[in-house]
């Protein structure tokens, strides 16, 4: 209002200005009263002395312009002085001669540039401070009107000081949102979060707070708020309650995620008397893809099938990751009178064919299958976790079954799942207790009729089970990554029968062991052979290394170099289970192979299945073109070893020698045998 214009502009005067203001204006009254008291006192003179005294008054009246003139000077800086610091510049010192009678007026002013220098000094650091700071600092007055902003404020606003100064806190905020505006400002706002509208109508989340200024003079009081743009901390905040949910490298639901969504699918589904199934799938031997090829490998691998099955599956499927190669996909709104397992049969046969599909990744292909179990709510189970847990067992049932194929749940799969978990739990103190039975089964050259070695086999003779077959405990111990505990125990035993046997006879034979994956995985293997071999004071060329065709194959430039290690420390190398894997004539002629063995699936039917006898044939025939000894597994009819026999395999392994025995029965066989006495006389004429 206009009547209100002269007190806003004297408000906006600083103190300092004031002061000076006054300083002038005495300086001018003091010039004035001395103009008029030297013409008050020639005047005077002039009276009381008339025409007569007119000299001597001339006279007096010189003396008094001198002394004015005199003081003219002085007066002149003084109004300068005060001009100068009406108008700001404090920097200007008065010169105070003490010479005259304005000396005591020089003091004061001078005092009083020091004091407002001074004051501006601390103002303009003040000012440095508050524009240094990176958070926006906002001035409001009592009733929230803005006073002065930082340059931080200016640059997260968008707006001028002079844009602010006078427009009110609460306009910048989103409506809804704190602070609420008060008549008064707070005493504090404790630390809290809003959204303030920038200059451009963007909208920012910040962090605020603010306490009152308390002042006595009612011009300085007010409220002083620190804001801080958190959008970073907001979009850290919203990855993070992503990252619990959704898988990271997948998009899908993990686990928690997948639970979540499957608890409210059932929770429909009763409501609405349907049927939601469950399949849990694992991918086959997926460790060896991340082993051979590496991780980074199997991550793209993983995303690839993720986006296969997505776009396979129906849209109202939900498709979880629930663990490395874990997967989940359940289906809602099965009808009761539909054949839910037909439907769900065609959904996990959708899912196999989308797996089996080659992945090329890299300069890679690469090829997968699955294990998938199924289970139904509210049939299998009425809860989440036991859906889960059912679904899961089931799996485990199709992957005992060679896997890439489907189960569907039956309550006897929980007892097999249980033992499974016992097992897995017994084996890790089997080596504590020692619980491990090493046998060897003989080897016998058909020539002749002679054991001429035999092979480590590894049995877990657990109280109150028996004897368990390393097919149902070694895949636990490589999961568990106990095969590496368990394969340096397997050589240090083995070399501890050889040497005992040493002191009977002064040759038992060549005796093989078989290799995991895992254990050539180590980069320290060779290290730790050579080194248990010096320690019992065996040499290597006693014993023969079987790795599988399927490891074999794994990384063939690596394995290619550790195996040539392992020759040149005298070591024998065979392929153990020949004929299952995906080798071929050429690249077996990379490796320093000395022997193949054939597998028993094919021993075993060389008498009645012509396609088993064509490929025992093939192999013995490309063993010798190759160099190579031939030994046949499996071995358990007269027949089988005459057929053997007859296309001149070199070896035979198999119960009709005699089952896996313990060292002291082996021992004795060879010891018989050293002494004329051939055990296997009868079935070699």
């Amino acid at each position: 209002m206009p009547s209100s214009e002269p007190t806003s502009h004297v408000r906006n005067l600083t103190g300092g200005t004031l002061l000076a203001l006054a300083a002038a204006i005495v300086c001018l009254t003091v010039a004035l009263l001395l103009h008029a008291k030297l013409n008050q006192q020639i005047d005077l003179q002039v009276l009381l002395l008339g025409g007569s005294g007119l000299a001597l008054a001339l006279v007096a009246a010189l003396m008094s312009w001198r002394k004015a003139r005199r003081l003219i000077r002085p007066i002149s800086e003084l109004i300068d002085s005060a001009e100068r610091i009406g108008n700001g510049n404090y920097t200007h010192p008065l010169e105070v001669t003490g010479r005259h009678e304005l000396a005591p007026l020089e003091e004061a002013l001078e005092q009083m540039r020091q004091k407002l220098r001074q004051t501006t000094i601390n103002t303009n650091y003040l000012s440095t401070v508050l524009n240094s700071m990176n958070d926006t600092v906002l001035v409001t007055s009592p009733d929230g009107e803005i006073r002065k902003i930082n340059a931080a404020a200016e640059r997260l606003l968008g707006y001028k000081e002079e844009e602010l100064r006078g427009k009110m806190l609460s306009d910048l905020l989103l409506p809804g949102n704190p602070p609420e505006p008060h008549d008064r400002a707070p005493r504090t706002v404790d630390l809290q979060e809003t959204v303030i509208r920038t200059a451009s109508g963007q909208t920012i989340p910040v962090s605020i707070s603010g306490s009152q200024i308390a002042a006595a003079d009612p011009s300085f009081q007010g409220a002083i708020y620190v804001l801080r743009d958190i959008t970073e901390r907001k979009r850290a905040e919203r990855r993070i309650r992503y990252l619990a949910r959704f898988d990271s490298l997948t998009k899908l639901p993990n686990r928690m995620q997948f639970q979540h969504m499957l608890q409210q699918a059932i929770a429909r589904a009763r409501r609405a008397d349907c049927l939601v199934a469950l399949l849990y799938l694992d991918l086959d031997r997926f460790k060896e893809i991340n082993d051979t090829f590496g991780h980074e490998a199997g991550d793209r691998t993983l995303e690839i099938l993720s986006e296969r099955l997505t776009r396979a599956l129906p849209k109202e499927a939900v498709l979880g990751r629930l663990a490395g190669d874990e997967f989940a996909v359940f289906i809602e709104g099965i009808e009761p009178q539909e054949d839910e397992r037909a439907t769900t049969a065609a959904l996990a046969r959708i899912v196999l064919a989308e797996i089996s599909k080659t992945f090329y990744v890299g300069q890679h292909e690469l090829y997968l299958t699955a294990s998938i179990g199924v289970a139904f709510c509210p049939r299998d189970a009425d809860n989440v976790i036991d859906l889960i847990r059912h679904a899961d067992a089931a799996m485990y049932h199709s992957k005992q079954s060679s896997g890439n194929t489907f189960a569907f749940y039956s309550p006897d799969m929980d007892a097999a799942a249980v033992e499974r978990l016992m097992l897995k739990a017994k084996l890790r103190r089997a080596l504590e207790r020692d619980e491990l039975v090493m046998l060897y089964q003989p080897k016998v050259d058909l020539r002749s009729g002679l054991v001429v070695g035999g092979e480590a086999l590894l049995r877990w003779r657990l109280p109150g089970y028996g004897d368990i077959s390393p097919s149902q405990f070694i895949p636990l111990a490589e999961e568990t990554s106990l095969i590496l505990s368990i394969g340096d125990w397997v050589m240090n035993r083995v070399c501890d029968d050889y040497k005992r046997w040493l002191k009977s006879l002064s040759n038992p034979g060549r005796i093989s062991i078989n290799l995991s994956l895992k254990q050539l995985k180590q980069s320290s293997f060779v290290t730790r052979c050579r080194a248990i071999f010096m320690q019992h004071e065996l040499s290597p060329t006693s014993f023969e290394l079987e790795i599988t065709e399927t490891t074999l194959m794994q990384n063939p430039k690596r394995t290619i170099k550790l195996l040539d290690e392992l020759f040149a420390m005298g070591l024998t190398l065979s392929i153990d289970d020949f004929g299952t894997g995906y080798s071929s004539l050429s690249s077996l002629q990379q490796f320093p192979i000395s022997t193949l063995k054939i597998d028993q699936s094919f021993v075993k039917g060389i008498v009645d299945d012509r396609d088993d006898a064509t490929i025992v044939r093939t192999i013995i025939d490309m063993g010798k073109s190759m160099e190579m000894e031939v030994v046949a597994e499996g071995v358990e009819t007269k027949s089988q070893l005459d057929y053997l026999k007859s296309h001149n395999c070199h070896y035979a392994q198999g119960r009709l020698f005699g089952d896996a025995m313990s060292a002291d029965a082996f021992l004795a066989i060879m010891v018989a045998q050293s002494q004329g006495k051939v055990a296997l006389a009868s079935l070699f004429g």
